[in-house]
């Protein structure tokens, strides 16, 4: 070798050393692209790490796949590694300049394993969005713990969505494809910072598909709102259309809370007749539970509603539309719509041919879940919501429930297996929202294309992270960044459980924190309190009837692309760190900024402005962002708002 050869070999391998990075093999490296995989083993694990060019994108930890073998270069030009029993495969799905989409894959997970993958939160330098909706509804969610948690929607938790999505404020977002029998672990003894991804071939998935497959896709873009756009062109998807405008323009009033089951026509009529001569307007009046002649028959008990038709016609008279509470349950004592569906297969079955489980209206083994993963069973569960429309007068329901943790334990369920059980409640969700832009449903599985409101599960007449008024505005961001921009908040002021309504304050607060939320749902009523409390209300409720336009012009955005219709605070600055931490304001679109009171005795607060110039909603004051108000007044009857002026 001459001697120039030498020098510019030494020359290269000290620019190397210099910019901290070391030659990467060939069989590292994605065909024809500048993108890289690299196996790093430390004492006791194996990680991999996605490069582009010489800039590290991402790690990710496997928590027990161990091998000293490299990775290798397939014929169909993904990369490959072995431990020589179980290979894990990458395939580079994206690479331009603002994306870099990779999927990684296992198409073969032995019964009796989980293989786990774990990313580091990092939580000094990012948060996380995304996952589940939780009963402690922690925003950003680093701070929420799961462990060994089944994916899915179920009661517990409170998780009536859960999509298996999480995005951070460096850009970078994890999808986990729907197949898998999806567990994680976050924030757990041995996995502190951590967030799992981990698949196992066991209960409640259906352990007689094998293999199971395990397979997850990392996006990095530049910022957290890039990264979320492609995400949600990719994989989440997006309205296809978009709810009734006089759903989000006038209340919803419904009996739940205020009346729980103690209703009867009088009881409705006098409400109807309370919230006109108080000089409400009203989008609709919903009857929810107790009205049936028992849980599943869906027809009206007549020593409650005698006339149900003559009644309808009498409130659609007085300006209201009416909407009854629906659920996917059968009791067995309600006869002869137990025995009907049972003998047509109309029920979810266990693997011994028992429909037997419990929902909250039952006691264990005394109830039934339809199943709507057959189109019989779907078909003849809305033909008997149609007669309740054209017999009774209904104009549409408020679907409850359709979880998959109503189930029989091990249910057989139609169509493809490895979806089992979460199958239900997206078949479930596509049945009932195909009746209408009425309709509203509270749990969801891969169908953020429906055009309907999703309500958040049940919240409690509290003020913070215990599923109370905090959680309103959290909950709001968690399900418009996991694909969900119509979402109904839900009772302005809780449900009043354990004997424990709202107080006039609480009430007041919950229903500015609504205002620029798609739509308002009341039970309790303000006249149940005092003539402030009337005054205040009609005012806010005025407010919100007011930015109806703004409301729907990003309903009609979302449906054409996919943005949320409330995003956070960063939304309008991805890059802006102290935004990307904001949990207690909101956007309306791009261009509104929210911050109610949310903590009970107090009537002044901080708020955070991003880069732009911003209006007082209230003193018209312009504010040039990014910038910090300290103490902003906001005695009981204001809501702090901004808008931005382009």
């Amino acid at each position: 070798m001459c001697k120039h050869t030498v020098l510019i070999v030494i020359l290269i391998s000290l620019l190397n050393i210099s910019k901290g990075c070391k030659p990467v093999k060939e069989n590292n490296k994605f065909p024809n692209t500048n993108v890289y995989v690299k196996l790093k083993k430390t004492a006791d694990k194996l990680q991999y790490e996605i490069l582009k060019d010489s800039k590290s994108l991402q790690m990710v930890t496997f928590d027990n796949f161990l091998t000293s073998n490299d990775l290798q270069l397939t014929p169909k030009g993904t990369l490959q590694v072995t431990d020589g029993t179980n290979s894990i495969e990458f395939d580079l799905v994206l690479s331009t300049n603002s994306i870099t989409h990779i999927r990684v894959i296992r198409n073969n997970v032995p019964t009796n394993t989980q293989p786990m993958d774990c990313v580091d939160l990092n939580i000094s330098n990012l948060h996380w969005y995304g996952g589940p909706e939780d009963r402690y509804q922690y925003w950003p969610v680093e701070r929420l713990t799961f462990d060994n948690y089944t994916y899915l929607t179920k009661e517990d938790h409170n998780a009536g969505l859960a999509e298996r999505y999480w995005l951070n404020s460096k850009g970078t977002f994890f999808y986990v494809e729907t197949e898998t029998p999806l567990l994680i672990t976050q924030n757990t003894k041995g996995h502190e910072n951590q967030l799992c991804f981990s698949a196992k071939n066991g209960l409640p998935y259906n352990t007689r598909v094998n293999p199971r497959t395990f397979v997850y896709h990392i996006g990095i873009a530049e910022n957290a709102k890039v990264a979320h756009m492609h995400a949600v062109k990719t994989l989440l998807g997006h309205p296809t259309g978009h709810p009734d405008e006089r759903m989000v323009q006038y209340p919803i009033w419904s009996t739940w809370a205020l009346y729980k089951t103690k209703i009867n026509e009088s009881i409705v009529r006098e409400l109807a007749s309370a919230i006109t001569s108080n000089g409400f307007e009203n989008s609709q009046l919903e009857i929810d539970d107790d009205w049936e002649d028992c849980y599943g028959a869906l027809t009206f008990k007549k020593s409650k509603f005698p006339s149900m038709k003559s009644f309808a016609e009498e409130l659609k008279e007085k300006g209201f539309r009416v909407t009854l509470w629906i659920h996917p349950f059968i009791n067995k004592d309600c006869e002869p719509h137990y025995s009907e569906a049972l003998s047509k297969g109309y029920l979810v079955l266990d693997h011994n041919k028992n429909p037997d489980t419990q929902w909250w209206n039952s006691k264990k083994g005394e109830a039934a879940y339809v199943d709507f993963t057959k189109t019989e069973a779907q078909n003849w569960f809305k033909q008997r919501l149609q007669r309740l429309q054209t017999e009774d007068g209904i104009d549409s329901f408020k679907f409850d429930a359709g979880e998959t943790s109503w189930v029989p334990s091990d249910p057989v369920l139609a169509g493809d297996a490895a979806l089992s059980p979460h199958q239900i409640t997206e078949d479930y969700v596509r049945t009932v929202g195909s009746l209408g832009p009425m309709v509203e449903v509270r749990s969801g599985q891969g169908t953020q294309d429906m055009p309907i409101f999703v309500r958040m599960i049940d919240k409690d007449s509290e003020w913070g992270w215990n599923n109370g008024l905090l959680t309103l505005i959290t909950t709001l961001l968690q399900m418009n960044m996991n694909g969900y921009p119509f979402v109904l908040p839900d009772m302005i002021g809780g449900n009043g459980y354990n004997n424990k309504p709202p107080n006039k304050e609480l009430f007041i607060r919950w229903l500015q924190a609504n205002v620029f939320m798609p739509s308002l749902q009341f039970s309790y009523v303000p006249w149940q309190y005092d003539n402030e409390t009337i005054e205040i209300s009609k005012k806010i409720t005025k407010l919100h009837a007011d930015y109806t336009p703004q409301i729907m012009e990003r309903f009609k955005l979302a449906t054409r692309t996919g943005e949320p219709v409330n995003p956070p605070l960063w939304w309008v600055d991805p890059e802006d760190m102290v935004a990307q931490g904001i949990f207690d304001q909101f956007l309306l679109g791009d261009s509104i900024i929210a911050a109610p009171i949310v903590k009970e005795g107090e009537t002044k607060r901080d708020i955070y402005l991003p880069k732009g110039t911003w209006r007082d909603g209230n003193s018209k004051e312009l504010h040039t962002g990014p910038i910090w108000i300290m103490d902003y007044s906001a005695p009981l009857d204001t809501l702090p708002y901004f808008e931005k002026i382009n």
